[in-house]
């Protein structure tokens, strides 16, 4: 909790550090960057280019402080483990709090001016270390939990597999090139890549486990990204498409993620969108292997049938089930039992008591949840894997 005095200063400040949170957040980055460049081998630089990263630390700050004075509706609680977890799958360590905190109520000085005074300085380093201290507790059990020292997260791991998709998707099966054990996970989870682009820059992006666990390896199913509307193309995604292949090695950090396949005998509906599929694919496989008895609907959205990943495997892992629906919609191409243009959420087998899993892009997710509220289904029994730096929930994103 914060102090009596804190409190009331938060309270008071609350609006104009709201107001300028993007402005400070980045601030924020470039002063600490121009500090410890050695900092941007953490963090996605196309997400610093476009802002993401700068508006989802702003939102992350704001709602945490927020939480603090009561003045938030929706739990903080997801937010701080979907945070821990991304962490921990970069290998962020206790000691680079400091220097983000140092930075960060540097910013909120240099952005506010005088505004900022000793007593708003305390009350603003005392929220961001009670964030701070939730968040490296929250860590400390993930490595541990994970048996994964800290101090060295990334280990090499030898690509035992190339296979092409579809159109600009590759599936990459890793097994570990030290001869180390390979990690159990949960379905659902997934793992940091860090490559060294060309330039000497290194960058790490998150990849879903496309194949559930047991299996002796780990495997990534990474699409293409192809920059449209003056968007560069992604960066890391087109490295690996492009230039790495079977026996090459990649640099692969613990495995993390707080939206994972609830193991009870609850009907599975799993909803995805383009290479949203992925996590997907990795909670039918182990259910189709460990729990065949489960009613599964599995419902999928793609531009057409040639960028549709992972088609085979969701037919396999069915096929091993007593009760699997599966649904697929194309934008271009919708031939058979395809359904043309996008999922109708109308359309969606739902049954009684169901979980539901949602992987894609934001608007898609967005919609495809409210329509799954008016449905009746209750928000806790709606689960979202974001592939970037938001969160999606009934009432905002963060």
């Amino acid at each position: 909790m914060l102090s009596a005095d804190s409190d009331r200063v938060i309270r008071a400040t609350l609006p104009v550090v709201r107001d300028h949170g993007p402005q400070i957040t980045s601030r924020f980055y470039t002063d600490m960057f121009a500090a410890h460049p050695e900092l941007l081998d953490l963090f996605n630089l196309a997400n610093q280019a476009n802002g993401d990263q700068q508006r989802a630390l702003a939102a992350a700050v704001v709602a945490f402080a927020e939480h603090l004075v009561g003045e938030r509706e929706v739990d903080f609680a997801p937010i701080a483990e979907r945070i821990a977890h991304k962490h921990v799958s970069l290998g962020v360590q206790p000691g680079q709090y400091t220097i983000v905190g140092r930075h960060l109520l540097g910013a909120v000085g240099a952005v506010l001016g005088d505004a900022v005074t000793e007593e708003v300085r305390r009350a603003w380093d005392e929220v961001y270390w009670l964030c701070a201290c939730e968040l490296i507790a929250a860590e400390a059990r993930l490595y541990q939990r994970a048996e994964v020292e800290p101090a060295s997260p990334w280990r090499s791991w030898r690509v035992a597999k190339r296979v092409e998709e579809a159109e600009d998707v590759v599936s990459f099966t890793l097994v570990p090139d030290d001869g180390g054990p390979v990690p159990d996970f949960q379905p659902g989870q997934y793992v940091s890549v860090a490559v060294t682009l060309p330039d000497g820059r290194r960058q790490p992006r998150q990849y879903s486990l496309s194949q559930g666990p047991g299996r002796g390896s780990l495997r990534i199913t990474v699409r293409r990204v192809r920059g449209v509307d003056g968007a560069p193309d992604g960066l890391v995604s087109n490295f690996l498409v492009d230039q790495v292949e079977a026996d090459d090695t990649l640099l692969v950090g613990p495995v993390a993620g707080d939206v994972v396949l609830d193991p009870s005998d609850d009907p599975i509906v799993l909803i995805s969108a383009g290479i949203g599929i992925t996590p997907m694919a990795g909670m039918l496989d182990h259910i189709g292997r460990t729990q065949p008895f489960r009613e599964v609907v599995a419902a999928h959205a793609d531009r057409s049938p040639e960028r549709h990943a992972l088609l085979a495997d969701v037919a396999h892992a069915g096929a091993q089930l007593r009760s699997f629906r599966q649904l697929v919609w194309y934008e271009d191409g919708a031939t058979g039992e395809a359904r043309p243009g996008r999922i109708d959420v109308e359309q969606l087998p739902l049954p009684e008591n169901a979980l539901v899993y949602l992987c894609g892009p934001m608007p898609f997710m967005a919609q495809v949840r409210a329509g799954l509220r008016k449905r009746g289904v209750p928000a806790e029994r709606i689960f979202t894997e974001v592939f970037g730096t938001g969160m999606l929930s009934d009432d905002a994103t963060a």
